[in-house]
């Protein structure tokens, strides 16, 4: 996400990083591409004065002409305007103290909405443990009660909905009383859309409103509109107040306009962001982090997130056991395979470690290795998984047949792990391994 403008801006601060010193001059060029490349990006042209004239005001008030190591000073300065423009600190989801937390979903047509409820849902059940009810409001377009029936039961929701006949007012009413009787802790409700902002949509989203009372109103924009979901969050906030912005799409959004305008111009935060197409794609909206990625220092605090949701303490005790007593098989490695496949793609992970999103510019990363390995896997036996050490040239060719690769295939990964197996024997035993003497013998 935003590849386009973090390389403008990471060149440009690379740049600045690089000279000794700074003049005023070098200022007002670096101001000019970062103006440039915002604009590049579709920020809203009103937002990119404010910022680059803040960073200006900032970079030259702050005394780092001249100074040791000004470069430094000027990026830190562009990375906390960047995170104020998004937002500052990240919005906090609220629970009401009178369950059900009633969330009102509003939206286009198209932006991704009725995906964006499941999403939601499938976040609050397993972050805080909810029990959640989704409410099938969007009676106008063809087959939405029915997307929702089946993403809602996805994700474990109870999907509430009276068909594609009724008054969507009167459902959303009935569905907060129902809500209320089965005690859930959260209704979702998914509204219809248009095409366009229009006097009946706002009029059905009022009427919406008024019946439930809900705790909050989530507006969901297409990311990769760009100016155009600005424009809509605006005239959404003109007529229907609502309290935060879901930005979905927001995986394909190379330039970053939407994400970066739409605080400025609503004085709305964004809350959540859908970061791919899967169901548990998507996540908290943290503009600092946001703000260290685009300028390409990572995001470790998300990647630890999902590595914390993905594992347990008590597997990671048994994992290192196994290792100490070097009983890692097979088995274990698929499913530590799997377990990593469950953090998103590996393009995206690597992208969240400080310094490597730049070292693997216009690199691809191969996801379906990852299928090939497992066909391999599950084409041994029990006995083999356990033991790899069983597995000769009879055993080789049966495997590679069955998984629909090679013999060399095979044999490569066999000795990938026993070499993987031994190094990490040696670091969990405290030692060092001899990665010459492991690279030696990989040849």
């Amino acid at each position: 996400m935003f590849d386009s403008l973090a390389d403008r801006l990471q060149a440009t601060l690379a740049d600045v990083r690089g000279r000794g010193t700074l003049t005023e001059a070098d200022i007002n060029s670096a101001m000019r591409e970062i103006r440039l490349a915002l604009l590049e990006a579709d920020v809203n042209f009103k937002v990119v004065k404010s910022f680059t004239e803040a960073v200006k005001e900032r970079a030259l008030g702050a005394d780092v002409i001249g100074q040791l190591n000004p470069g430094q000073q000027v990026v830190k300065i562009v990375n906390d305007e960047l995170t104020e423009l998004m937002g500052g600190e990240s919005a906090e989801f609220e629970f009401s103290p009178r369950p059900p937390t009633v969330i009102l979903m509003a939206g286009l047509q198209g932006s991704g909405k009725t995906t964006a409820t499941a999403k939601l849902a499938r976040y609050l059940r397993e972050q805080f443990n909810s029990s959640v009810a989704v409410a099938a409001c969007d009676v106008y377009r063809p087959a939405a009660v029915e997307q929702l029936i089946q993403v809602g039961g996805q994700v474990g929701a109870d999907v509430y909905e009276q068909g594609t006949d009724g008054d969507p007012v009167k459902i959303a009413a009935w569905a907060r009383d129902r809500a209320i009787s089965e005690g859930k802790d959260v209704l979702i409700v998914d509204t219809s859309g248009r095409l366009h902002v229009d006097a009946e949509l706002m009029k059905e989203l009022a009427d919406i409103k008024k019946a439930i009372r809900p705790n909050a109103v989530y507006l969901v924009v297409d990311a990769m509109t760009g100016q155009d979901a600005v424009q809509v969050a605006e005239q959404f906030g003109e007529t229907v107040d609502f309290d935060g912005v879901i930005m979905s799409k927001l995986d394909g959004d190379a330039r970053g306009g939407a994400a970066l305008s739409v605080k400025a111009v609503t004085g709305k935060p964004i809350v959540f962001a859908s970061t791919g197409e899967k169901l548990d794609q998507f996540e908290r909206f943290h503009p600092d982090r946001m703000a260290q990625r685009i300028l390409g220092m990572g995001d470790v605090l998300t990647l630890i997130e999902r590595a914390t949701d993905a594992y347990d303490e008590q597997q990671a005790k048994e994992l290192e056991r196994k290792f100490r007593k070097n009983e890692f098989d097979l088995n274990d490695f698929l499913d530590q395979m799997r377990q990593i496949r469950k953090l998103g793609p590996l393009q995206n992970l690597m992208g969240m470690i400080p310094g490597m999103g730049s070292q693997l510019k216009g690199a691809t990363i191969d996801e379906k290795q990852f299928d090939r390995i497992q066909a391999i896997i599950l084409s041994m036996t029990p006995q083999e998984r356990r033991n790899p050490q069983l597995i000769k040239a009879r055993r080789r060719l049966r495997i590679a047949q069955g998984s629909g690769t090679n013999v060399q295939a095979v044999k490569g990964l066999i000795t990938q792990f026993d070499q993987m197996r031994k190094v990490m024997k040696q670091v969990s035993s405290g030692k060092m391994p001899d990665l010459g003497a492991l690279m030696r013998q990989s040849r």
